[in-house]
């Protein structure tokens, strides 16, 4: 017997199986079976220097981290890495970070010319996130969006009054921060950009900046 293929006896497809879940589970809300994740066992209570766990987190995730003790020492220590890396095209969008690279002569872009070829964006951040190393971003800011993601590399500087260690301490001083306007981007970096999508080989540099340094001042 012969049966003509009809629109509605075609085959579900993977992609509708996956929605048709997703759509499931939204509809089945289930509460929050990890409530009090951080007073879990397993979640260790910290007691040490907060700089210190995370300088050591961010360079775990191959991330760069310099301390320094004061404002020359970071200019002498970002030069000298200019140099190294040959950074030409350097991007700072933030009125009170051109004020402080101009105080020390240091050459950057205040605007977006050429911006196609830059080599490093210079930022601020939000927070440092100490339990895992990583950098709280948000577009609240005169960088925006693209001075984080676009650059090959990208260099934050942060002051030690920013680290936090939970990344819940760090939604919440976004909160009180922002109480009637919350950023539309909030992003949390841990390292440079990575996947290993393809082949399970692990490529730094393909969805963001390549390299990330953080230099970190008493404040």
């Amino acid at each position: 017997m012969f049966f003509k293929n009809y629109p509605f006896m075609k085959e579900t497809t993977s992609k509708e199986k996956m929605l048709k879940k997703i759509r499931r589970a939204l509809l089945e809300k289930r509460d929050n079976p990890y409530p009090n994740l951080e007073d879990h066992a397993l979640y260790e209570k910290f007691t040490g220097h907060l700089d210190e766990l995370f300088a050591e987190q961010l360079t775990a995730v191959s991330g760069n981290f310099f301390f320094c003790i004061d404002e020359i020492e970071l200019f002498e220590t970002l030069l000298q890495l200019t140099e190294e890396k040959n950074w030409r095209k350097i991007y700072c969008w933030e009125p009170q970070l051109q004020s402080l690279l101009s105080t020390y002569e240091f050459p950057f872009y205040s605007t977006d010319t050429d911006f196609l070829h830059a080599d490093v964006g210079i930022t601020a951040c939000e927070a440092l996130i100490t339990r895992n190393g990583s950098v709280l971003l948000s577009n609240a800011n005169a960088a925006g969006r693209r001075l984080s993601i676009y650059p090959n590399a990208h260099v934050v500087i942060a002051y030690t009054s920013q680290l936090l260690l939970d990344l819940k301490d760090g939604f919440k001083l976004l909160k009180e921060k922002y109480p009637e306007n919350l950023p539309s981007m909030i992003s949390n970096i841990t390292g440079p950009s990575r996947t290993a999508d393809i082949e399970k080989t692990l490529v730094l540099g393909a969805h963001g900046p390549k390299e990330l340094y953080v230099f970190l001042l008493e404040g």
